[in-house]
């Protein structure tokens, strides 16, 4: 078994069009989103990651009375099959289906079975992997600017992202309530860590059941604080906290390269190898960085810190056999960047991924050869 080549669709991007662009540029896989993080953003463009400003919101979070069908999940397989490609999972939750199970609020036990449902469907069409996010301030504290090569615009951080409290009827960056408007009161890791565990105490089983791995994805910016709010996994030993908390098959990581290389502590390399040799790697962002949290920016796949060359070689030495995507990547100066940035990293990971197979079918016909 091999590692796949994949591509992650944004819900606006699920359509033929998008199905035979992965196609042409190499993909076998696709990993998709049904989140709508643009649903009435101001600041957000549809050719681009969901950005948002440093504090501003990416949009509208989804109706919490309208959970995906199983309906609509299998059309999606349907027509992504049909394009010659695997749906190998869905990324991300709906903020509206389970804002109150990251706050702690009153209608958590409703928003717990809206999480359980979401996962049995998600096992009824035969959808494998759920990646998630156990965060209350999500993705913020980044600004965009030139930083790429060439003036490719990209993201980073310029500094702590503090300052600024998350508002209520808000959370993981998205609105849900657009009557909030008071402060989130701040809590303590270890509160966080105890909403976390419940959570996997509830849903593991259920995810068991349903044949469905749950993928934690790292908090991105990886700092210990966002928006006065802690964060889970701001360093690499993190995961290992997370996956202990409920030890099982269907509890595993979305292991983020550029987040991980954001970090303070530990090594990227390190990390990969020890997660991805204990299996517990569901699926791989490949994108790289310059720099680490408070100050870094994004880079194209091949000019940041990471080498990406040995981070795959990890993974094939460790015989990860699951799907590696391109998370994001710099705006090209063109009429398509999304499709040109995506297009330049795929063919950098297929290239780098056929040279290294070639350099071990060469050592291993050698090896033969000499016995």
């Amino acid at each position: 078994m091999e590692m796949k080549v994949g591509l992650g669709l944004y819900r606006h991007m699920l359509t033929a069009e998008y199905y035979d662009f992965a196609r042409q540029a190499g993909c076998t896989h696709v990993i998709i989103h049904l989140v709508d993080y643009f649903r009435k953003g101001a600041s957000n463009s549809r050719n681009n990651q969901p950005v948002g400003e440093k504090y501003a919101p990416w949009g509208m979070a989804g109706s919490p009375h309208s959970l995906w069908s199983v309906a609509e999940m299998r059309a999606k397989k349907r027509a992504i099959e049909s394009a010659g490609l695997c749906l190998a999972g869905i990324e991300n939750l709906d903020p509206g289906h389970w804002y109150d199970v990251l706050l702690d609020g009153p209608l958590r036990a409703v928003q717990m079975e809206n999480v359980k449902t979401i996962v049995r469907r998600m096992g009824e069409a035969e959808i494998p992997i759920l990646g998630y996010n156990f965060s209350i301030a999500g993705v913020c504290g980044r600004i965009a600017g030139p930083f790429g090569r060439g003036g490719a615009t990209t993201v980073g951080m310029d500094g702590p992202a503090d300052d600024v409290p998350v508002p209520t009827g808000t959370v993981w960056n998205m609105v849900y309530d657009e009557g909030g408007g008071d402060i989130l009161p701040s809590i303590s890791h270890d509160e966080l860590w105890r909403r976390f565990t419940r959570f996997l105490e509830e849903v593991v089983p259920v995810a068991e059941k349903a044949g469905v791995c749950l993928a934690l994805h790292p908090d991105d910016p990886p700092m210990p604080t966002m928006r006065r709010q802690p964060r889970l996994v701001y360093q690499p030993s993190m995961f290992q906290r997370a996956l202990d908390a409920m030890p099982s098959p269907n509890n595993a990581i979305e292991f983020c390269v550029g987040t991980v290389a954001e970090m303070t502590q530990g090594d990227v390399y390190d990390a990969i190898d020890d997660y991805s040799g204990q299996g517990k790697i569901a699926y791989v962002h490949l994108r790289n960085v310059k720099g680490k949290v408070p100050k870094y920016c994004e880079a194209f796949i091949d000019e940041g810190d990471v080498d990406m060359v040995k981070i795959l070689s990890i993974l094939e030495r460790n015989r990860f056999d699951g799907v590696i995507i391109p998370d994001h990547a710099p705006q090209m100066s063109c009429a398509a960047p999304w499709h040109r940035d995506m297009a330049h990293t795929l063919g950098y990971m297929t290239g780098a991924l056929a040279t290294l197979r070639n350099e071990q079918a060469i050592k291993g016909s050698a090896s033969c050869n000499r016995h």
